[in-house]
């Protein structure tokens, strides 16, 4: 049996969860959001604990069945905590603003870049080095961090540009004098 996949996950208050044939809903006042599950696996709700159990024993089975417990214990989170990623912008004369529902940064380039909020994701700004991305999806909010990163990923030999807060960057020793 799958480790992940045999936790019953509670529904907190707020949430509103409903199977409808291999969707699942889940709403609260962050948001809604939607999954597909595989017909592997089939879902329960009893008393607010929402249970994930397959079909069969076989290879696809129990892979989809720890899977799609996570997916489903996030949204829920999502829903009630919601996720955020932060990045920082390492670099002399680098910095970010906020302006309305767009941040715009200066990372090197002859242009300042911009970049929107959606309705879903929110962007926040601490000092001129700091972005937070923070939505309900999990999946939507690394994506979205991704994109942002890939404006200006980290260089290896001085290291600058935009990295994950705590992201470790391999420098490369420069050139060596003769």
């Amino acid at each position: 049996m799958s480790r992940i996949g045999k936790l019953p996950i509670t529904i907190p208050k707020g949430v509103t969860v409903t199977v409808e044939g291999n969707v699942v809903r889940a709403k609260s006042s962050k948001g809604e959001l939607t999954e597909r599950i595989p017909s592997e696996v089939q879902i329960e709700i009893n008393d607010n604990v929402l249970t994930v159990k397959r079909n069969s024993e076989d290879k696809r089975s129990r892979a989809m069945h720890g899977l799609t417990r996570a997916l489903l214990a996030n949204m829920v989170k999502g829903l009630t905590e919601g996720f955020t990623k932060t990045l920082e912008v390492v670099g002399v004369g680098y910095r970010v603003q906020k302006s309305g529902n767009k941040i715009v940064l200066n990372v090197g380039y002859s242009h300042p870049v911009e970049v929107f909020e959606t309705d879903t994701i929110k962007l926040d700004v601490e000092g001129a080095n700091i972005i937070k991305v923070s939505g309900p999806s999990k999946q939507a909010v690394g994506q979205f961090a991704a994109n942002i990163r890939r404006i200006r990923p980290p260089e290896p030999y001085k290291g600058k540009g935009i990295r994950y807060k705590d992201e470790n960057v391999l420098r490369k020793v420069g050139k060596t004098g003769m």
